[in-house]
């Protein structure tokens, strides 16, 4: 109000446009409502006690809102040839696996949502982010596009990270977005311990190299056995 911090509200004065100086009083109010809180408008609605006869209705052109469907389970034999759809270099938190800012609207689209998968990571073989090489076709894509090239022919996919792999919020998306493209595994040096347990409830091994040196000796385009 003064035009500068050093303004003391307790103590100094203001001056207004007449010249004349004048002082703030020290806001009072009650520390309660005399008149108790409103409540507002309860519009909650208990659920049904049987709720077998209950759809959720969604449209299947919605953009945003998706229904969930089961992931596929494991067939109870060992993960082989295990294509690596990238190596990861430096740091990978859950905004590189799954970016926020105009992709949160389509948090209720997991398909959509999916197509931001990894964006912001490094690829370590040529140091530029969601730029790799099908290991298929040998074409250069996006890593989200690749990844659904690979679901799409059932090629099963693993990826290899660096470092505390998945720092920073406990963002579910980076997560449920690897195995709705087809992951079987994330191998990493380390994980952020919240996105590890993510992991394990959508069914995806997070494994770690017992020496973290071991993640020098894989390569892009290398198929593992788990």
């Amino acid at each position: 109000m003064a035009g500068t911090l050093k303004f003391n509200p307790e103590t100094d004065f203001l001056t207004g446009k007449d010249s004349k100086k004048l002082n703030l009083e020290a806001p009072d109010a009650d520390e309660l409502p005399r008149a108790e809180f409103d409540p507002g408008q309860d519009t909650y609605q208990h659920p049904p006690k049987d709720s077998s006869g209950q759809r959720v209705d969604v449209s299947p052109t919605s953009q945003r809102l998706q229904l969930l469907e089961p992931f596929d389970k494991w067939d109870g034999q060992d993960l082989e040839d295990l294509q690596i759809l990238i190596k990861v270099k430096g740091k990978c938190t859950t905004d590189h696996i799954s970016a926020a800012g105009p992709w949160l609207k389509f948090h209720g689209h997991l398909d959509n949502i999916s197509n931001n998968l990894l964006i912001g990571t490094i690829n370590i073989e040529n140091g530029k982010a969601n730029s790799m090489c099908n290991a298929v076709t040998q074409e250069l894509g996006s890593v989200p596009s690749i990844a659904r090239h690979y679901n799409k022919h059932g090629i099963r996919w693993v990826m290899i990270g660096d470092e505390n792999y998945s720092e920073g919020s406990s963002r579910e998306h980076a997560a449920l977005q690897p195995c709705h493209l087809g992951a079987r595994a994330i191998i990493t040096k380390s994980f952020a311990r919240i996105h590890e347990t993510n992991l394990k409830k959508q069914r995806l091994l997070p494994l770690t190299f017992a020496d973290p040196a071991d993640y020098n000796k894989i390569h892009p385009g290398d198929k593992l056995t788990i």
